[in-house]
This record gives C-alpha cells, structure tokens and sequence, in this order.
C-alpha cells in the first residue's frame, strides 16, 4: 500500500515536471501570427516542426532569406538618409533647379523609407515569433512582393543618392563617431532576443552540419558586436574637464528657418538668436551695386517672373540695383515653406517677410558693425561681358572701406582671387581659406581662419590647423547631433541654418566619460551573455526527452495506476463488507430491546 502511494506520487511528480516543460500552444496567438504573415485566416490548424525538421520549406527559406535582406538593407537606408537631414534643404532646391518647381521631396522620401521599414520590420517580427512558438513559416505571396518591391526602393535609391550626393556618406560615417556607443547596446539587445529561437531550433535540429551552422553564424555575429568596442572611436567620449568651449555660430545666410534667406530680417533674426557671425554670397549688379545673392538667377529666391517675365533665366547681376529694389525676395518663403517653420512666425513676422526687398551689401555691413559680428561671403564674380567683370573685388572693397562703418577685421575674406593684392591693398582682414592647403602655403598667405565643409570634421585636423592659430570654420550644421560633434572635436565656430536651435544647447549629445562608456559595454555584455546562456540552458532542459509539438494529455504511469486502482478497489470492498455487517448488528440489537 505505501509503495504504491509512493510510486502514485512520483508518477504525479512526474506529471507535474512534464506540465512546467511543456510547449503549450497559444492557439489564438498563433492563429493570429500565422494569419497576419501568410494570411492563414482559416480555423486552427497545428502547423509544428517535428524534431528534426527544417523550420520551413526551401522556397519559403529564400523568402525568409529575402526578408532578412530587405530588412538589413531598408533599416540601412531609413538610417542613412535620417542622419542627412541635415542638408535636406539642399537637396530639395537641387529638385528645384531641375524640375522647376518646389516640393519637399526630403521629407517624402523619408515617409517612404519609414513605410517600407516599418512593413518589413513587422514581418521580421511575426516570423521571429512563429519561429519562436516552433511554428513553419509560410509567407503569403502578397507579402514576397512587398519584400520584392522594398528590396528594388532601397537598392535604386541607394544607387541614385549614392551618384547624386556621394559626400552624405561622409555624414553617415561622421554619425556613428557619436551613434556607435549605442548602435552597440542595441545590436546585443537583438542577439539576446534572437537567441531564444536560436537555441529552440538547434536543440531540435538532428543535422550536425545545420546546427553547426546556426551557431556558428550566431556566435559569430555575437561575438563581433561583443568586441567592436574595441576599436570604437567616439569624440563626445570625453575625459572630464577635457571639453572645450561650444563653437560660436555664424547665421548661414541669417537665419533662413525665421526668415526669407540673405535678407535683412534674416540677418536680424540670426543677431537676436545669439550668433557671433553672419554668412552671405555676393553679386555685384551691372551698375555696381553690390548685393546679396546666392543663386546666379532671381528665379528661386524672387518674383521676378511677375516684374520681368522675359528676364527670369538672365543672370542676377545682368539688373540693375533699381530694378533688383523693384522686386520681391520674401513671398517666395511663405509660400515654398522650405523648412516647414512658416507656421511658427507671427502674423506680424509674416506680413514682414512677405514684403522683403533685395538686401545690399552695404546695408548689411552696417547691421554687423552696428552689432559688431563678423561677416563672412562668398563674392562671385560678375559674368562676361559684365562692367565690372575685372574689378569685382576692387568695388566690394570700395564698400567695405567708404561705404559701411565695418571694422577690417570683422571681415573673413574668404575669396581666393587676388589674394595678394587684397593682403596688400588691406592687412587688417582676416584672410580665409576655402580648401584645405599645405600649412606652409597657409601661412604664406597669412591664412588665419578655414572654412571647411562639415564632411572634413577630424579632430586631428583641427589640432593641427590649431597648433599654428588657424581656427576652423564648418559649414552647414544644422542638426544638434552634428554640431555636438563638431563641439567634441574643438571646432571653432560653425555655420548653421538654425541657430535658434544650436544656441540653446549646453551641452553636446551623446557626451560620455570613458569610464561610463566601459561601465556601460561591459555590463550590456556581461547580462546579454548571461540572459543567452539561461536561455539556451532552458531550451536543453525542456527539448530533452519531451515532444516538440505533442496533442497528447499529461498522465500518470498507467501500470502504476491500474496497480493502485486495484488495490483501492479491494480496500473499498472490505470496508463496503464490514460496514454492512456492523449496520446489520446494530439493527438486530436494537430489535431484542
């Protein structure tokens, strides 16, 4: 009797440990999953691997192969072409010039591009979790074809953007000097979720050749993603007390998010945001005036298809000032909405900006000497057949020295025609090269300031260019990730776009002390490691010995059972017997009295 309660409870033991390791199957789950990625609406059906099997056929394999593909190359693209943002502006006009009209196609492309990662990263999902409950993947044709498509817009787009503006490489490049750290912690986030159907189906496979493979790949990508910070370089991982001051801001064209570009507003408004200097580009008209503008035609930045409609493809500098003042230079801004901040300005800064003129050159000088910020400009020169084609520079200093109260070394000359004469004509500007040169031949034309493209950032750079007082200028930063990492690497000032948004930081992103980011990798490590080795050492316990996907009930030993339902029945038996008779004495007692 105690032997075969005891044999009882092991088997329940027994019952009990197979119920904690079993698979149980979340149908409406599954059937939920199983519908979304093959569009299986149809009632339940188990669909399981058996020990063994491959997780899917070959077709669906490729398929499956595609959707990692498409996943790795649209997660690549939506990335790179949101770390461009900050030349989205550029782009659009480059459209502009050559389709003749305006239209945010950054900002399309970029919803685009966040549409297809979005549909892939959810099938990417749904078949990690089919995966995961051990289900066969099977994807809907409509479904290849998205993947199809989603493959052929990110190669294409690529490929063009990749031929048209090859230098956003550079940015994406810059971007992961301050973005890796936690590019890092996220790539071992996602190794240590897909380790549970890893570990599922190795455990299951009976191949040794797949399972090598599994796990070769796996702990191959692990393992790198483990030690890449090892070789990471980040600026912002900064000893503290290391970080130099901010870089001062110079208003790229004024501040072209607040204002319509290169006029005077412009220029007001990058003076109350707080920048130390103001950037413009120079044409000087037929009758020699010197203005500001930066295209070679009034066609983008004017209304001169309403005043000269024959004349919208002539040359700016082919006006004359009375004309150029007869025309408009702020509607266009309203209008066109270039950074989509038209709706942040009052009505009393709209009514402003849409009747902006062309600005002079003279009076913006007077506006930074009143201000006392420097000044620096393009200064293009006049085309053939222009009145002023060969002493362009001469009239631009007439202005500078009789016409503006400007102080010399306010200016940045940065025009590279006749340096040695302007160097001689006026010693007190501060001479600025546009290109990146010898130091010997920098110093040999008293080069005091560079102003690179923000592409060229290196901290070593800088240090060099330092060593012998020449500062660094770059030019467009807009984006705060950009400019924090130009803070981090000691750039002296940049030219922005938005400095009433750079202004107002006081720290750089992404600022980190050596000793936070060790901290920080090697716990991120040490819990993935930890999180991976449980997860694999659960799977071996439970995929041992057990049914991958059993219908069968949980029961006891039946020879177990069957032994001890005898027994009882028995123990029952007698008992029933003597109930019986002790009823039955009672009764005859009772009878007697």
């Amino acid at each position: 009797m105690a032997s075969t309660i005891s044999q009882l409870q092991f088997g329940r033991l027994r019952g009990l440990r197979a119920k904690l390791l079993r698979r149980y199957e979340h149908r409406p789950l599954v059937s939920c999953l199983a519908g979304l990625y093959g569009c299986q609406w149809r009632r339940y059906e188990r669909n399981c691997t058996q020990p063994g099997d491959c997780c899917c056929s070959k077709l669906e394999g490729v398929s499956f192969a595609l959707l990692v593909a498409a996943f790795c190359l649209t997660l690549v693209f939506l990335y790179f072409w949101g770390q461009a943002k900050n030349d989205y502006n550029d782009f659009d006009w480059f459209n502009f010039g050559n389709l003749g009209f305006w239209f945010p196609w950054s900002v399309v492309l970029l919803v685009i591009a966040a549409g297809f990662f979005t549909y892939i990263t959810v099938l990417m999902l749904l078949a990690v979790c089919l995966l995961s409950e051990g289900q066969k993947l099977y994807l809907h044709w409509s479904h290849k074809i998205g993947i199809l498509v989603s493959l052929m817009f990110s190669i294409v787009a690529t490929a063009v953007l990749s031929d048209l503006w090859s230098k956003e490489w550079k940015t994406l490049l810059l971007s992961f000097q301050v973005t890796a750290p936690y590019l890092h912690l996220g790539g071992v986030l996602l190794m240590t979720a897909l380790a549970w159907p890893v570990a599922l189906h190795f455990f299951r496979m009976n191949s040794r050749v797949r399972r090598g493979l599994i796990m070769g790949v796996y702990l191959s990508i692990l393992s790198a993603l483990y030690l890449v910070p090892l070789g990471l370089y980040s600026p912002c991982i900064k000893k503290e007390g290391t970080l130099g001051p901010a870089p001062a801001l110079i208003g790229h064209r004024g501040a072209p998010m607040l204002a319509p570009e290169n006029t005077l507003m412009s220029f007001q408004k990058a003076v109350e945001t707080g920048s130390g200097g103001l950037e413009t580009d120079v044409t000087i008209s037929s009758d020699g005036v010197p203005f500001l503008m930066h295209d070679h035609t009034l066609q983008r930045t004017t209304n001169v298809h309403e005043v000269f409609p024959n004349r919208t493809g002539n040359p700016a500098a082919m006006f004359t000032w009375a004309e150029l003042e007869s025309l408009n230079a702020g509607a266009w801004f309203l209008s066109h909405d270039p950074f989509g901040t038209v709706g942040s300005l009052g009505a009393d800064e709209r009514r402003e900006a849409g009747t902006q003129p062309v600005c002079s050159l003279r009076t913006f000088l007077q506006l930074a000497a009143q201000r006392d910020k420097l000044v620096i400009f393009d200064l293009y020169r006049p085309p053939r057949g222009h009145p002023y084609r060969d002493t362009w520079i001469q009239r631009t200093l007439e202005v500078i020295h009789n016409e503006s109260s400007v102080h010399s070394a306010q200016v940045l000359w940065l025009p590279s025609d006749l340096r040695a004469l302007v160097q001689e004509m006026d010693p007190e500007l501060q001479q600025t090269s546009g290109s990146r040169l010898p130091l010997e031949e920098l110093q040999r034309n008293h080069i005091v300031k560079l102003n690179l493209h923000y592409s060229s950032m290196s901290t070593e750079l800088v240090r060099e260019y330092a060593a012998v007082n020449i500062t660094t200028n770059l030019y467009v930063i807009s984006q705060p990730w950009l400019y924090s990492l130009a803070w981090c690497s000691g750039v002296h000032s940049v030219t922005t776009n938005a400095p009433q948004l750079l202004g107002t930081m006081r720290t750089p992103l992404f600022l980190m002390t050596p000793d936070e980011y060790n901290l920080m990798w090697i716990l991120t490590d040490l819990l993935s490691l930890l999180l991976i080795v449980i997860i694999f050492i659960f799977h071996w316990w439970r995929e041992r010995g057990l049914a991958f996907c059993s219908g069968s009930k949980i029961t006891l030993d039946n020879s177990t059972y069957s032994k001890f339902k005898t027994e009882m029945s028995d123990i029952w038996s007698v008992s029933s017997a003597n109930s019986q008779a002790e009823r039955t004495f009672n009764l005859a007692t009772v009878t007697e009295h």
